[in-house]
């Protein structure tokens, strides 16, 4: 009888604009065995998966991505400040990039900036489960008469969620079905929503052929890159408690906070919406090279010094994502865990791990000073530099191999 091969490792690999990552993980242990990287071959990015991974062609891939601008999402929602918000946030939490929030009865006007926006997907969302539903079926009417095929979410009221879901198919729109977002008053419930989003990523923008035709990323992509890093940082908080990570990347700067790991659904807060137990942000404006003339107009609006070099400048975009994102945290309600409360800080972005260690000290020091709001999450609190970059691989491991991405979190925890 052949012996049958045991697969002892895999290939996490992360899609990005600009380079395609990959760490070979020990399958049992979580042990990081090597690291690699190559250009992003965004004509076929399996090509550069092939190149990234060729010191471990063997190794079954996991992969995760954000070519091409990752997810485009639009929010429809029926109130600003209830439903449309909680989808806002159920958006962002899945690792979208949420390109368009609409809230009421769309109108022509209303539809044609939706439309503008170029979403991936369209999350619509309206009333709590028995509540208002005449927004939602409106805006399922405008969408299913629209001569449009982009995919839908629906995570609205429950109650007519049949009828609504038969509304879009019939105007030849893909619906992807979820739980509401917002079934009650103060309790956001975003885990449905996020893996719909995620079934729609994987089905209509890996399954496409905007980034490859080759059928191995079909296989190999799980997930849009923020939704595996959100899912490895909540790893993280487990070994860590309260953990915020700051990654900074050339077009945009987005801040992931899981201030209390056991959390479900926290309910101190916002009575509307409620507080999610992990929170991300998104900075379109702060990135060090696709973004970089943007993020000085936001460094010269926000006060401080203007930056001389690229690590500078990705202190700087740093300091003004985590004003922005404590800036965020107040809507919701005083009492709830906050940035503030974290227990260690992960730096990640080229920037940093390929930056001198003292060099990013002096970086870090200076944040810490800021009065602005970024030195309250720095201050007295241990920062480590993700410099193997390993919170993608955890969030990739973390669904099927929970102890390995367990193991490989904690090597970012301080001794």
């Amino acid at each position: 009888m052949d012996r049958v091969r045991r697969v002892t490792s895999l290939a996490c690999v992360d899609i990005g604009s600009t380079y395609t990552k990959a760490a070979l993980v020990e399958e049992g242990t979580g042990r990081l065995l090597a690291t690699a990287q190559a250009p992003t071959t965004l004509d076929d990015v399996v090509t550069g998966v092939l190149a990234a991974t060729a010191g471990f062609p063997d190794a079954p891939v996991l992969a995760c991505s954000s070519a091409g601008g990752g997810l485009r999402l639009a929010v429809v929602g029926y109130e600003e400040l209830i439903s449309a918000e909680a989808g806002h946030r159920a958006a962002l939490s899945a690792g979208a990039r949420v390109v368009h929030v609409a809230a009421g009865v769309l109108d022509g006007g209303g539809l044609a900036a939706l439309r503008a926006a170029e979403p991936d997907v369209v999350l619509l969302v309206g009333g709590t489960d028995g509540g208002e539903a005449s927004a939602l079926r409106a805006n399922a009417a405008t969408l299913a008469g629209a001569d449009w095929s982009v995919p839908v979410v629906l995570a609205g009221n429950a109650a007519v969620r049949d009828e609504v879901a038969t509304l879009l198919r019939t105007g030849g729109l893909p619906v992807r079905e979820a739980g509401n977002v917002l079934p009650d008053i103060g309790r956001l419930a975003p885990e449905s929503a996020r893996a719909a989003i995620r079934a729609v990523f994987l089905e209509h923008v890996i399954g496409g052929d905007r980034l490859s035709t080759d059928p191995r990323l079909r296989r190999w992509v799980r997930a849009v890159t923020p939704d595996a890093v959100l899912e490895g940082v909540t790893v993280l908080a487990r070994a860590a408690g309260p953990v915020v990570v700051v990654d900074v990347g050339g077009a945009t700067t987005d801040v992931y906070c899981v201030p209390d790991a056991d959390a479900e659904q926290a309910t101190l807060g916002r009575e509307a919406v409620g507080v999610p137990a992990r929170r991300r942000t998104v900075e379109g404006d702060l990135g060090v090279t696709w973004s970089a003339d943007a993020l000085r107009r936001a460094v010269a609006a926000e006060g401080l010094p203007n930056p001389g070099d690229e690590l500078e400048l990705a202190g700087a975009a740093a300091t003004i994502a985590l004003r922005r994102h404590l800036r965020a945290e107040t809507g919701y309600g005083p009492g709830g865990a906050s940035a503030r409360s974290a227990g260690l800080v992960v730096l990640s972005g080229g920037v940093f791990r390929h930056a001198d260690p003292a060099a990013v000290d002096d970086v870090v020091a200076r944040i810490a000073e800021d009065a602005g709001g970024a030195g309250s999450v720095l201050a007295a609190t241990p920062v480590v530099v993700d410099r193997r970059y390993v919170l993608a691989a955890v969030g990739l491991l973390a669904p099927d191999h929970p102890g390995a991405a367990l193991e490989l979190a904690t090597t970012l925890v301080p001794r």
